[in-house]
């Protein structure tokens, strides 16, 4: 009899933004941006936990809902601190705090993906208005394959979203892997993948949210919502 898959959403959460410091507490229509991206992913069934190394953070959500970690470069790197040491599961979806419009529909199919790949990630169609800002991520693919992302001004490719996906043996290819002088530059822990021989599956969704990478984007999403 073959047992099922388990499956875990990891929610980074850092305090100290270099764009936004302090955005993950900041209220919207009320309520914490991190409780509301944990809310949203919470009501798919599937455990939930946020991850951040901020004291704040951790006694606002509480033991139950929140796992302190060491301090991290990125979102992978911190999400890669629970893998296998705290958190046993064998696939993982790690959707940013920032994201307050993330649906469930876009969490299935990145974990869907996590079938034929290590990593899965998620993009939408660029909005014309994002293709100069640098805030929003472009990405290069081609049959379900990611090759490349960027900030750069682009007239082609897709708005990458911030949700990934990893099967358990991610953990060591991620350890075992090279960082190079561009995942700085562009300030894209992804590329490591992609710098390193790792084939990321890329699925399109729907999106049509406010990813909160600045206060004017805060001010956007409250008009909006």
């Amino acid at each position: 009899l073959e047992m099922a898959m388990t499956t875990a959403i990891l929610i980074p959460a850092r305090y100290n933004s270099s764009r936004f410091p302090g955005k993950m507490m900041e209220k919207l229509n009320g309520v914490p941006l991190v409780e509301h991206v944990y809310n949203i992913c919470a009501a798919t069934g599937l455990d939930t936990y946020v991850l951040t190394d901020h004291q704040d953070i951790y006694n606002y959500m509480g033991a139950n809902r929140c796992l302190m970690t060491q301090d991290a470069e990125n979102g992978t790197e911190r999400c890669m601190q629970v893998i296998d040491e705290v958190l046993q599961y064998d696939r993982y979806i790690n959707v940013q705090g920032d994201m307050p419009d993330i649906t469930e529909d876009i969490i299935r199919a990145v974990e869907k993906e996590l079938q034929r790949s290590d990593v899965s990630t998620a993009y939408t169609p660029m909005d014309f208005n994002l293709r100069s800002d640098p805030n929003s991520v472009k990405m290069i693919h081609s049959r379900g394959r990611a090759h490349w992302f960027l900030r750069a001004s682009l007239t082609y490719g897709d708005h990458h979203l911030g949700v990934y996906g990893y099967n358990r043996e991610a953990k060591a290819m991620y350890n075992a892997s090279t960082k190079y002088i561009e995942e700085d530059i562009e300030k894209l822990e992804q590329l490591r993948w992609i710098q390193n021989g790792m084939r990321i599956g890329a699925v399109e969704v729907e999106f049509d949210g406010i990813e909160i990478n600045t206060p004017e984007d805060l001010e956007k999403w409250q008009i909006k919502n």
